[in-house]
């Protein structure tokens, strides 16, 4: 297990788990750039959904700030978020029958369009081990990827059920890896000597005056479900690192809101900064 470096001392290692959370997963951006501005570099990632993307970002050796500009370049600016869900389109008259829906967007189309280049094809190419997790449907388990073909893996890792089709590979139907496994930082045991998990799903909200429409409560009991999961394998085996952006607030759809997103979770970093410096103070009197 070789040794993280933080201000050029060798130290204890870190491994972590990025959660899915659609938007909100935006977060995760301000948790890469602390680790950045520690210098700490993790020895193993896992992800699920958006934080599979963002894991695989930070895996391929982008820095925070790289992942953050990237996103805020598009993201910001709706005529290119537009045109690149436009190229994302069905393209086939039998995916058009019935009109234009959102669930009829293939995630692997969406990827396509919005990853950046420096995002391999194969997990063989990324810098830092990394694993990710997928929902297989009919299978009634989870997939953990970490070989073999990257995109097709992220695509099955993200594919929010409602909103995206699920994705086919190797014969299996595979959904969103957040229905089985919000955070995974249980594949990352034994792997460093501290595991953070960042948990970007969040809960509903009460707004007052307003009553949740048919997609809150969809989105909204999915939440509830999720966030029941990760309860429980907290009691099971938690991570040495816990941390919730306040993300509550975003849809899982909430994109073109990044601005606001990223403004109102910037506080993490230094959460992540305490946290992570407090954990290796700890592990290394324990050591002494």
């Amino acid at each position: 297990m070789s040794a993280t470096v933080v201000d050029g001392q060798a130290g204890p290692t870190v491994a972590v788990a990025f959660g899915g959370g659609g938007a909100r997963g935006l977060a995760h951006i301000h948790v890469i750039e602390a680790l950045d501005e520690l210098g700490v570099r993790p020895v193993a990632i896992a992800g699920t959904s958006i934080g599979a993307i963002m894991g695989a970002g930070m895996a391929a050796g982008m820095t925070g700030r790289q992942i953050g500009d990237y996103a805020r370049s598009i993201l910001s600016r709706r005529a290119e978020f537009i045109g690149r869900m436009w190229s994302a389109r069905p393209t086939s008259f039998t995916e058009m029958v019935g009109g234009l829906k959102v669930s009829q967007f293939s995630i692997e189309r969406i990827l396509h369009a919005f990853l950046p280049h420096q995002i391999p094809h194969g997990f063989e190419d990324l810098a830092i081990p990394l694993q990710v997790t997928a929902t297989d449907y009919y299978g009634h388990h989870v997939k953990v990827f970490s070989e073999g073909e990257l995109r097709p893996a992220l695509a099955a890792s993200a594919a929010i059920p409602a909103v995206f089709s699920p994705v086919i590979r190797d014969g299996r139907t595979y959904i969103d890896g957040g229905i089985y496994n919000p955070v995974p930082f249980d594949l990352l045991k034994g792997l460093a000597d501290i595991v953070m998990a960042i948990d970007v799903v969040g809960a509903p909200e009460e707004v007052e005056g307003r009553k949740p429409t048919s997609i809150d409560l969809m989105f909204g009991s999915t939440q509830i479900l999720m966030q029941s999961i990760i309860a429980h394998k907290v009691e099971q085996c938690a991570p040495d690192i816990l941390l919730r952006p306040p993300v509550s607030k975003y849809r899982a759809l909430d994109f073109l809101k990044i601005d606001a997103l990223m403004s109102e979770t910037a506080s993490i970093k230094d959460e992540v900064k305490r946290a992570v410096e407090a954990a290796m103070a700890s592990r290394a009197r324990a050591r002494a």
